[in-house]
């Protein structure tokens, strides 16, 4: 399904940047790619109604004796490391298989890595099989890249694995080794509902179904779900109207919402 309208090498700024999400958006939104997602059990329900606000169509199933089928039926998958058991790790070695042999692009979410070596360590071994982007915290970015988060250590890191990095913080930080973006949309309501994060991963996937460009992907999920966030803070009372809130905008952000509210860097 991938289709490129948009490439980091044709973007020098950020306006450009913001015309290129209006398109992955309504590509999204024509295409309705499926993105079948490894996550965790806490996040499963949520990551799925989000990817339908979106206009992307998840499936979810875990047994080995099926994940490939689905993974060849989809057009981008998530592999998100937070509740990582036995079936889990199965999973994921047929469905990145899978995913590699049908050339689907591929997102890694090392879900806390930094709380437990070994999973930091398999973390590692799944660079090496060269995920399309990488969604995550500057924690764990740090442990996987030994390093601090600087936009230098992103890009290195970045050219290093030959991935695209989306580093969610106060102010996100997307890289591809060459170019950089600088994320300032969001609102502090989303740290307090479960999932979020994994969601945005799960965007991230939607995004480079219908944007080859991973780099240019990877910023549009992430200013997605910033403005959506804010969109959604506006009216929530806390994080349990909040976490409704954020489907119904997912579900109506158009261009002009992007367009007026996007606080975009492009440090080309």
């Amino acid at each position: 399904m991938q289709e490129s309208t948009a490439s980091s090498r044709q973007i020098a700024s950020a306006a450009d940047l913001i015309a290129a999400t209006v398109s992955v958006l309504a590509r999204v939104r024509d295409k309705s790619p499926r993105v079948h997602c490894i996550t965790n059990s806490v996040a499963q329900n949520f990551t799925a109604n989000v990817l339908l606000a979106l206009g992307a169509v998840p499936s979810m199933t875990l047994s080995p004796v099926e994940i490939g089928a689905f993974v060849k039926r989809s057009d981008a998958l998530l592999v998100n490391l937070g509740t990582f058991g036995t079936e889990r790790r199965e999973a994921t070695s047929i469905a990145v298989n899978a995913a590699i042999q049908g050339r689907l692009p591929w997102v890694l979410d090392p879900v806390f890595v930094d709380r437990a070596p070994p999973r930091a360590s398999y973390a590692r071994d799944l660079l090496f099989l060269h995920p399309t982007a990488m969604r995550l915290n500057t924690d764990e970015f740090s442990t996987l890249a030994e390093t601090g988060t600087s936009a230098a250590a992103v890009a290195a890191f970045a050219r290093e694995h030959r991935v695209a990095i989306g580093l969610s913080g106060a102010q996100d930080l997307i890289g591809d080794g060459t170019h950089t973006v600088t994320l300032a949309n969001g609102d502090a309501l989303m740290a307090k509902v479960t999932a979020m994060g994994c969601a945005a991963s799960a965007m991230v996937g939607a995004c480079l179904a219908v944007e080859r460009d991973a780099l240019v992907a990877t910023a549009a999920a992430l200013l997605i779900t910033g403005v959506a966030g804010e969109i959604a803070a506006a009216t929530a009372h806390g994080p349990g109207s909040f976490a409704v809130g954020i489907l119904d905008a997912l579900h109506t952000i158009d261009a002009g919402a992007l367009t007026a509210r996007a606080r975009v860097t492009w440090n080309g």
